[in-house]
């Protein structure tokens, strides 16, 4: 499949995607060459609606099929985590008084993805039963949690099983710029390149 699979009905991404995961070659780890099981989902933003409506319907169409399912939501995790360390009442408060890039800095200290994202995603993967892990809400931390650095950060900790990160934007390879996830389609300076594109994985 080439690179407009973006562009496809959303009834052939459902089935495309269900195809993948679903497959015996996905969910054994075929074919990767000893690579990370790291899968990136790129999606239009201006699909969001639809494209969580999908994940939706995949997730349950997997699970009918016995495909075990963990779904983790970065902005979901990020409020956990806020809560666990009783920061988050402070961090509503401060909202209104502090400036964007201020506030921005404050949330990137206490949500590193080193120190505790990492931890409370390890966590997640000990105490469930999975086959693929689900990591979506990418949109929704950005600029304060950036995927590249999630995926890195967990590289070590999830290779396990197949992990699938659901993207609003482009994951894109050139031979000049290397591989970059561009969020939103417009940033381009997330450098990743141990994954690979689930449009062009074959069922």
């Amino acid at each position: 499949m080439n690179a407009d699979t973006r562009k496809m009905p959303i009834q052939e991404t459902f089935q495309h995607l269900f195809n993948v995961i679903s497959g015996t070659r996905f969910l054994k780890k075929q074919s990767l060459n000893n690579d990370i099981p790291f899968f990136i989902c790129p999606y239009e933003p201006e699909k969001a609606a639809e494209m969580e409506r999908l994940q939706r319907q995949l997730v349950n169409r997997l699970e009918q099929s016995g495909v075990r399912l963990l779904e983790i939501n970065l902005y979901d995790l990020a409020v956990e985590i806020l809560k666990g360390r009783e920061i988050w009442e402070q961090i509503l408060e401060l909202e209104n008084s502090v400036t964007k890039e201020e506030l921005k800095e404050l949330l990137q200290g206490v949500l590193d993805p080193e120190s505790h994202l990492a931890p409370a995603i390890a966590h997640k993967l000990e105490t469930h039963e999975f086959d693929v892990l689900f990591v979506c809400g990418v949109g929704e931390v950005f600029p304060y949690i950036r995927s590249h650095n999630v995926l890195n950060n967990i590289q070590n900790i999830a290779k396990e099983k197949p992990t699938v990160l659901f993207f609003p934007g482009a994951y894109t390879h050139s031979l000049e710029s290397g591989a970059s996830l561009d969020l939103f389609g417009k940033l381009h300076d997330d450098k990743y390149y141990r994954a690979f594109n689930l449009f062009h994985c074959e069922a």
